[in-house]
């Protein structure tokens, strides 16, 4: 955080020292200054770095820019000491380079020497070689995270890039095929992700034809390693030695997770107009285009249009994923759970589910069942903190009950088929006073398909995980107690993971994501995760603590490892920090258990980095469960801290 007593002053040092640099004179009235130049107070602080090129103009083929550089509120900022032109790149439009070959960016200069106006205007004439006036110029803009001229002031790091025409006009035709905003949806907006480097951009600007063909390396160029690093087909990096298994698995090979149809992208269909040898090797990996290997042989794209038209192109490689999504909206499921309550002591409950059709329309469960491959369930008990444990919670002896009512296009033991409904009595539940009077389940269907209608379960049949169910009953007949579902923007979880990724499938049926887990809240429908917590419970998953297991812990720690979640508003709407209050320990070794708020801190910030903090504010780290629980109430870590999505740090003053 700035002093910002001190940083004014020293910004008006800055803007002093830099106006002073551009020159004086010799104590004359000097030039006539530029109308519309910013005036008023420079910025004091500078949380956010904005820029923007204001203007480009040119004299014998060489550029100048001018950057003008602002902060969160808009005020200039001047004394910026890391700022460069990147890279100046021009477009080769599409065939220029030869037949077949898709539109190029060329690398024509760069610059770091600078002007500083000490207005927030920085200016920059740029030796370039090559410059063509016809052609789209694209300029990429970086300043680093440094110190400011006063020595005092920091600037955090931004990056901007801008495309002109050869006259300084803006743009008639560029390269738009993927928008950042796409990027953004599952990695961190201003983050980095390999280099230091964070808008798209940047990343093309400097991964060119031109580049992959001077380093001899055909996976150095964009449109190659953009595939490559979201696909697992062959491993990448400087040394090929980074799999994309983790972006594999959530992209699933599908071209329209990141190439959408928009009407700001000119370009966005590009990738079906224009095959290319380059790019189709990317995934293709077992073709060999010089040789012959896997494809008639051929030395250049010239070819690659006369087979490859668009249409073919476009359903060739999405025309899976459309089937997948049309055939899961063929299929859903409600579910009901109702205590029975037949003598004082009965404590079963009775699950009846409906398998429905694309209009809502109940099925006949008799006339589906062999085109189910699996139709489990999973109840537990308590939905703000589950009492039932993946395994039995210490001293307890309740496991959350799983049970699958139908396997392989069979109905399993107990399990009934009444009205149409397939129907379950669970045998005896915990039920309880206050959140375990209500339980819930969670159901997971995966049916059995050939891409576009359901056919019965046979061995080499694929199979598909469909939409999921999740219905609460209460032992006392009173209303249920629901689990809080304004923290978590669900909505971000099927951005990154889309609408046809299967969750779990394999050990489990496996679920997508979909409205279906939603309830109205506040006078609209909300979608939430408190399903996972069926399994993800208190006490973990299989691994007993150990893989901090617990939904409150599980996502950040899945997230992070990834590299992924960075920013907390990528995830969430809101920190509900009154969900803490009926919480109790969660397993956060194996058989050691942590107090609720200082493990869910712990699973991002680190248990050894925040445990002498925490335990001095009451929390028990890796301890007893009975330990950890008994004192779940007495942390004090709200009594300072004040955490809100966009500074999840802040602390009450």
């Amino acid at each position: 955080m700035m002093n910002t007593t001190h940083t004014k002053i020293a910004l008006l040092l800055a803007m002093s020292a830099s106006m002073t640099l551009v020159g004086c004179g010799d104590g004359s009235d000097g030039e006539p200054g530029n109308p519309g130049n910013p005036g008023g107070e420079p910025a004091v602080s500078i949380q956010e770095l904005n820029l923007d090129i204001t203007d480009v103009t040119y004299q014998d083929n060489k550029p100048t820019i001018t950057v003008f550089a602002t902060n969160e509120n808009d005020l200039p900022i001047a004394g910026l000491t890391a700022l460069e032109v990147k890279k100046v790149v021009q477009l080769i439009p599409a065939g220029a380079s030869g037949a077949g070959n898709a539109a190029q960016w060329q690398y024509i200069g760069s610059q770091d020497a600078f002007t500083d106006l000490g207005n927030g205007k920085y200016t920059f004439t740029v030796n370039v070689e090559g410059f063509n006036p016809e052609l789209t110029q694209r300029y990429n803009v970086i300043s680093s995270a440094s110190t400011l001229l006063d020595g005092i002031s920091t600037s955090p790091r931004a990056e901007i890039t801008e495309d002109f025409d050869g006259e300084g006009y803006s743009a008639k035709y560029t390269k738009n095929i993927v928008s950042d905003a796409t990027c953004n949806t599952c990695h961190a907006k201003g983050e980095s992700i390999y280099h230091s480097y964070t808008d798209l951009t940047t990343c093309i600007s400097c991964h060119t034809n031109e580049m992959a063909i001077e380093k001899d390396k055909v996976q150095v160029d964009f449109s190659h390693l953009i595939h490559n690093v979201h696909n697992n087909a062959k491993m990448y990096g400087r040394n090929l030695d980074k799999s994309a298994e983790a972006a594999h698995a959530i992209v699933q090979d599908n071209c329209t997770t990141c190439h959408i149809e928009s009407e700001q992208l000119t370009e966005w269909n590009n990738w079906t107009r224009i095959p290319t040898m380059e790019t189709c090797s990317s995934c293709h990996t077992d073709i060999d285009f010089k040789t012959g290997q896997g494809h008639p042989q051929q030395v250049d794209n010239s070819n690659c249009i006369a087979c490859h038209n668009a249409s073919w192109t476009e359903t060739l490689h999405t025309s899976a994923f459309s089937e997948k999504k049309a055939f899961i909206n063929q299929y859903g499921m409600s579910a009901t759970l109702v205590a029975n309550k037949a003598t004082a002591d009965d404590k079963s409950a009775t699950l009846s589910v409906t398998i429905v059709d694309a209009n809502g329309t109940a099925i006949d469960a008799t006339s589906i069942v062999s085109k189910i491959q699996r139709l489990e369930t999973i109840t537990n008990v308590g939905p703000n903190f589950p009492i039932m444990g993946y395994n039995p919670s210490p001293g307890s002896g309740l496991a959350k009950v799983t049970k699958d009512l139908v396997k392989v296009g069979l109905l399993q033991t107990d399990v009934t088929v009444a009205d149409g409904k397939l129907v379950y009595t669970i045998p005896s539940l915990p039920f309880g006073s206050g959140d375990t009077d209500t339980a819930f389940s969670f159901l997971g269907l995966e049916m059995c398909n050939d891409g576009s209608q359901a056919i019965d379960c046979a061995d080499g049949v694929a199979t598909t995980s469909m939409k999921a169910e999740l219905t609460h009953a209460t032992y006392s007949g009173n209303a249920p107690s629901y689990r809080h579902i304004d923290s978590v923007n669900f909505g971000s979880c099927e951005s990154c993971h889309g609408e046809t990724f299967e969750l779990h499938k394999g050990y489990h049926a496996g679920f997508i994501m979909t409205e279906q887990l939603g309830r109205e809240l506040n006078g609209k429908m909300t979608v939430g995760v408190d399903g996972c917590v069926t399994c993800h419970t208190p006490d973990g998953t299989y691994a007993s603590g150990a893989n901090q297991g617990a939904l409150e812990m599980k996502l950040h720690s899945v997230h992070g490892e990834q590299g992924i979640i960075k920013d907390c508003t990528q995830c969430h709407d809101d920190f509900n920090l009154d969900a803490f209050k009926v919480k109790g320990a969660l397993a956060t070794s194996a058989g050691l258990y942590t107090t609720p708020i200082t493990a869910t801190c712990a699973s991002c910030h680190g248990f050894d980095d925040i445990s002498q903090h925490a335990t001095s504010q009451g929390a028990i780290v890796n301890g007893s469960y009975q330990e950890a629980n008994d004192a779940a109430q007495l942390e004090t870590c709200f009594y300072c801290h004040a955490p809100s999505i966009e500074n999840h740090t802040q602390v009450k003053l």
